[in-house]
């Protein structure tokens, strides 16, 4: 709806402000305004830290909890979201030095990095919910987790190439294919969490409903794999449609306001959820639902 405000010295109407006689656009007015350049990237680091915080708290709370079970794939699963998250932080504390270095490839290393850890953090628990899967229906688990070693180790060689190609060639087509790879692996995470999460909760619907803890898991499977694959795939279309529209490029230092959309809908929002649902403790007994990892 167009809207007008009038004043002695300026006119704001239809998202446009007319001031001294020229034409800024409200989106543009704040990404060049350094006050909210400094603001919103500070704030992105402190949500980053906040969450951070929060998975690095959980992780003790496991292992005050289960100390003789080592690591298991839930306390990999929380130190790798401490990790993802206090990195993020670090880099936007650090806003100006990251944006601005140079060679461009080092930045978009330093960018990117982040989003494969992401990748790792909830690939692991689509590998999770595959075990309980397959034991559930007696089929073989021994191809999972080495399946999940390989397919991220593609992943990490191919980036390793990307980076190296756009360091030595400086064409900008590196970047374009960086950005649709990185579009490609989302869509295929949010896949992932499609079949085995939906998997695992047409099986837990089929459970008794007098079943203990039904409902509960129930819950907790549909909400984390909604969650999941929506991040997933808004990642995929935001990353693919920044490959071919400069306006879209997130990896700037003056898209702050785009910057703040992005990393709070597909990483911040959805890891502080995921936490949230998952923050029950491990039973103190050795559980079927809970794997140490080999």
């Amino acid at each position: 709806m167009a809207w007008s405000l009038r004043t002695k010295s300026f006119e704001i109407g239809d998202r446009w402000i007319y001031y001294s006689g020229k034409r800024v656009h409200w989106w543009d007015e704040i990404d060049e305004s350094e006050e909210w350049q400094r603001g919103i990237f500070y704030f992105l680091s402190a949500s980053y830290a906040l969450v951070s915080i929060t998975a690095l708290v959980q992780l003790f709370r496991i292992q005050l909890r289960v100390p003789e079970y080592g690591w298991t794939t839930q306390k990999v699963f929380h130190l790798m979201n401490f990790i993802v998250n206090g990195l993020r932080a670090i880099l936007f504390g650090l806003y100006k030095d990251v944006f601005l270095i140079r060679p461009k490839a080092l930045e978009i290393v330093l960018l990117d990095l982040p989003s494969l850890l992401f990748f790792s953090t909830y690939t692991l628990l689509v590998l999770f919910w595959a075990e309980i899967y397959h034991q559930a229906r007696s089929l073989p688990i021994d191809k999972l987790r080495p399946s999940y070693y390989i397919i991220n180790g593609l992943v990490y060689f191919t980036q390793a190439c990307i980076w190296i190609y756009m360091r030595l060639s400086g064409s900008p087509a590196g970047e374009e294919v960086a950005k649709l790879f990185f579009s490609v692996i989302s869509f295929c995470t949010a896949l992932g969490f499609l079949i085995y999460g939906g998997r695992l909760f047409v099986m837990l619907s089929r459970f008794p409903i007098e079943s203990r803890g039904r409902q509960k898991k129930l819950h907790e499977v549909g909400c984390v794999t909604g969650i999941c694959c929506t991040c997933f795939l808004i990642r995929c279309f935001m990353v693919a449609v920044s490959a071919f529209n400069k306006k879209a490029d997130l990896a700037v230092l003056t898209h702050p306001l785009l910057n703040l959309i992005y990393y709070m809908v597909v990483e911040i929002v959805p890891s502080a959820l995921v936490l949230f649902i998952l923050r029950k403790l491990p039973p103190k007994r050795i559980s079927d639902q809970y794997h140490p990892i080999r």
